[in-house]
C-alpha cells in the first residue's frame, strides 16, 4: 500500500510505503505517526501514487493545466527507452570493439575468472598434498604460471611465515 502524506509543519508531500509506525518529513525531517498524518490517497500502485503526488505539486504551484497535459509516468518511462543510442551504438561510436565486449561479457558468463599468481601458488598448496616444489611448479604451469615465478614467490612465502618447507615439501600454515 502507498499512502501520499502531507507535512502539517512545512506541507510537504511525500509518498510512504506500507505502514510504518513512524515517518519523516523529507524536507524538514520531522518525525510523525504515521497513522495521525493526512493521507490524500491510499493505492496498491506506486505509478499511481506518484502521479497523484506530482499533480498535487503542480495545482500547487498554478502548474496543473500543463501538467494535465503531461503522459502518465509509465509511458514516460516507456518513451525514454527509444530515446538516444543503445549501449552497443555507444560503445562503437566510441571506438570500442563491440564484438570483444560481448566476448568479454560472455566469458564473465561462464563464471571463468582469473585469479593472481600468488593465489595459484596458495591454491597448489591446498590441492595437492604435501608437495614438493616441482609439483608446485607443474600445477602452476598449467595455470600459465612461470618458474621462476614459483621459485621466488615460495621463497616469499616461506619467508612470511605463510607456507612452511620441509624436506623439500610444502605446506600452507
Amino acid at each position: 500500500m502507498y499512502s501520499v502524506v502531507g507535512c502539517s509543519a512545512c506541507s510537504n508531500l511525500w509518498i510512504v510505503d506500507g505502514n510504518p509506525e513512524t515517518t519523516q518529513c523529507s524536507r524538514c525531517g520531522k518525525r510523525k505517526k504515521f497513522r495521525k498524518l493526512k493521507k490524500f490517497v491510499e493505492t496498491e500502485d506506486e505509478d499511481q501514487a506518484r502521479e497523484i503526488r506530482a499533480s498535487m505539486l503542480a495545482n500547487r504551484q498554478g502548474h496543473g493545466d500543463a501538467f494535465a497535459e503531461l503522459d502518465s509516468f509509465a509511458e514516460m518511462d516507456a518513451q525514454t527507452d527509444h530515446v538516444g543510442m543503445d549501449d552497443e551504438e555507444y560503445l562503437d561510436r566510441s571506438g570500442i570493439d563491440t564484438e570483444e565486449v560481448s566476448a568479454v561479457e560472455e566469458r564473465s558468463k561462464r563464471g571463468t575468472t582469473s585469479k593472481s599468481k600468488k593465489q595459484i601458488i596458495l591454491d597448489s598448496l591446498s590441492t595437492l598434498d604435501r608437495p614438493e616444489e616441482e609439483e608446485i611448479v607443474t600445477y602452476a604451469n598449467e595455470r600459465g604460471v612461470s618458474r621462476e615465478y614459483v621459485e621466488k614467490s615460495l621463497e616469499k612465502l616461506a619467508r612470511r611465515g605463510e607456507v612452511s618447507e620441509s624436506q623439500g615439501r610444502y605446506r600452507r600454515l
